[in-house]
């Protein structure tokens, strides 16, 4: 999982927002027949630029993902993502719902979910994207999420090649403490390629719950090591609050409301063991 660093301001956010409506997201997540995973991985190769036309498109990535779904090295060939953003609501509902795109991963997979999200906070870029809270558009700042409402939580980095083995040694124990914790419905690793450009998305019940499990142990001190050796050359981090939730993830219907941590996978597969042993040290 990457670790996650409090958001603060800068002194630029405000001119960057008035300049810009805020930002919508939509997640898609599928875990694909095998049958079709030739397709997924043409998919991946090819990004967005194969599809149509997608109105009130601002940025997309497909995504990799990892062993059923969890954070290991091992790559988890049937398991996608499709991140993307919009400046409409309208736009990014559409595109969940009905596109080309959403309704192939679909009809493909045994397991899908899709999320359209309100960004409440954001920080960094990726691939030099940014995107804007709303409420920020007048120079306000957004109001935190109410500590009893869903949360979500997307984060994303380039790690430094050299500081590779770094940033991997702690995952095991995040992973671990993140299975754990009290309150995650679903946690997802994402990724555009393999081992140095890393996301992860998670789903919580509440903000609190999800503060109580980012401010202490293992995810803690993921934190500081990642912001004490510098292990990022580029990172974003931003939380949401979920617009509609559609599918289920690893048996749990996300629609219903129902909790349950889906998706979570710990277990370390030897071939991911090995791949971390092999990285460098920086």
């Amino acid at each position: 999982m990457v670790p996650s660093r409090p958001l603060q301001p800068k002194e630029n956010d405000a001119d960057v927002s008035r300049a810009r409506p805020p930002s919508v997201a939509v997640l898609l997540m599928s875990r694909l027949r095998w049958s079709h995973t030739p397709w997924a991985l043409q998919r991946l190769a090819r990004g967005p630029s194969a599809w149509p036309s997608v109105r009130g498109l601002r940025f997309a990535q497909v995504l990799g993902s990892g062993w059923r779904g969890g954070f290991g090295l091992w790559p988890g060939f049937n398991y996608q993502g499709v991140f993307a953003t919009f400046d409409e609501e309208e736009a990014a509902r559409e595109f969940a719902a009905n596109s080309s795109v959403a309704v192939a991963y679909r009809d493909r997979s045994l397991e899908h979910f899709s999320a359209v999200l309100a960004c409440t906070s954001s920080r960094g870029s990726w691939a030099g994207h940014t995107m804007t809270a709303h409420g920020s558009q007048a120079g306000k700042a957004t109001p935190p999420p109410q500590d009893d409402h869903p949360i979500a939580a997307l984060t994303r980095a380039s790690i430094r090649p050299r500081r590779a083995s770094q940033f991997w040694r702690h995952a095991p124990a995040t992973h671990r403490a993140l299975a754990q914790a009290v309150g995650c419905r679903v946690a997802v690793g994402l990724g555009e390629a393999p081992v140095l450009r890393q996301a992860t998305f998670s789903l919580w019940e509440s903000a609190q719950k999800m503060h109580a499990y980012a401010r202490q142990g293992a995810h803690q001190q993921a934190i500081e090591a990642a912001w004490g050796e510098g292990l990022f050359s580029e990172s974003m981090f931003v939380r949401f609050r979920p617009l509609c939730l559609q599918g289920t993830w690893a048996g749990v219907s996300l629609a219903t409301g129902a909790v349950g941590r889906a998706g979570v996978a710990v277990d370390q597969d030897q071939r991911g063991e090995a791949l971390l042993n092999r990285l460098p040290h920086g």
